[in-house]
Formats: structure tokens, C-alpha cells, sequence
């Protein structure tokens, strides 16, 4: 989970854990979210082995447990909205978007893509894609185990209506 393969490598996925890090984290506290990614990072590395048993190529990168900071994301703020940028030509298209639209197509994108993987070797290009769905389905599921407990005025815990 600390090793990338390269420069662009590291700087996309820490842009992507920055974008959808800070609010995820801000529920959590910084412990609690340390946790949580480590854990969302195993799972998807299990997802991984699972998908590909008989790979015997070294994976490396932060992708599985970013993906499941996304899958927390997803759910704790599905209405935020997403600064997208499109590139048409040389000229960049800036729209906003909500971020559930945004990180359905993501997810959605991966599962294609794990798929064509799994039945054309070329096709993977040396991505984990089915770590990225492990990673988001774990975020998706467990976050609210790691989630800060809210507080009354009076400090007590409050008890929670709903799932968050």
C-alpha cells in the first residue's frame, strides 16, 4: 500500500485521497481514519488474490484502500459536488457534478473493466481493478464502525437515528 509505481502513479492517487480524504476523515478523526484505510487496503488486497490467484505479478499502490475511502464517501456525502474537468482537445470543459453520479461511474468503470480482465489477460494493463472494487465495497460497508461517536452538549454519546 506504500509503494507506487511512479511518479504519476503517487501524485493521482494522493490527489484522489486529498479530494475525498479530507471529509471522510473529518467523521472519522484522524486515528479512527487510519484504521479505517489500513483495513479498506487489506481488504482490497485479499480482493485481489482472490480475482487473480494464479498472478504470480507483485502488486503495488495505494488504489484498494483510496478506493474505499470513495466507497465511504459515496455514502456520507452523496449530494457534495465534484469540480470536473473534461479535456476536448486542448481545450478543458469544467462542470459540477454530485459526487454519488461521479463515484457510480467510477465504480462502475472498474467493474467493466475487472471484467473484460478477467476474460482478456491483455485487457487488465497491469491494473488491480478488482482491489479498487474490494476497496470500495469494504468503505462502503464498514465505515460507520469507524465513524466518531457524536456528542450532546452535555459530552455524552448521542445515540444515532439511521445508519450515519
Amino acid at each position: 500500500m506504500f509503494l507506487h509505481g511512479g511518479w504519476l502513479h503517487i501524485l493521482g492517487n494522493m490527489w484522489t485521497l486529498m479530494i475525498f480524504g479530507r471529509g471522510v476523515e473529518g467523521r472519522m478523526g484522524p486515528g479512527r481514519f487510519l484504521a479505517f484505510y489500513l483495513f479498506c487496503g487489506i481488504v482490497a488486497g485479499f480482493a485481489h488474490v482472490l480475482s487473480s490467484a494464479g498472478s504470480n505479478v507483485p502488486t503495488l499502490g495505494a488504489s484498494g484502500a483510496i478506493a474505499g475511502v470513495l466507497g465511504a464517501y459515496f455514502l456520507l456525502f452523496p449530494r457534495a459536488r465534484l469540480l470536473v474537468v473534461i479535456p476536448i482537445f486542448i481545450y478543458p470543459l469544467f462542470f459540477e457534478l454530485p459526487a454519488i453520479f461521479f463515484l457510480l461511474w467510477w465504480f462502475a468503470v472498474q467493474i467493466l473493466s475487472g471484467t473484460s480482465a478477467l476474460h482478456l489477460a491483455s485487457a487488465g494493463g497491469g491494473v488491480a481493478w478488482w482491489a479498487h472494487v474490494g476497496g470500495f465495497l469494504a468503505g462502503a460497508l464498514f465505515f460507520p464502525i469507524f465513524l466518531k461517536p457524536r456528542r450532546n452538549s452535555q459530552g455524552w454519546p448521542k445515540r444515532r437515528r439511521g445508519l450515519f
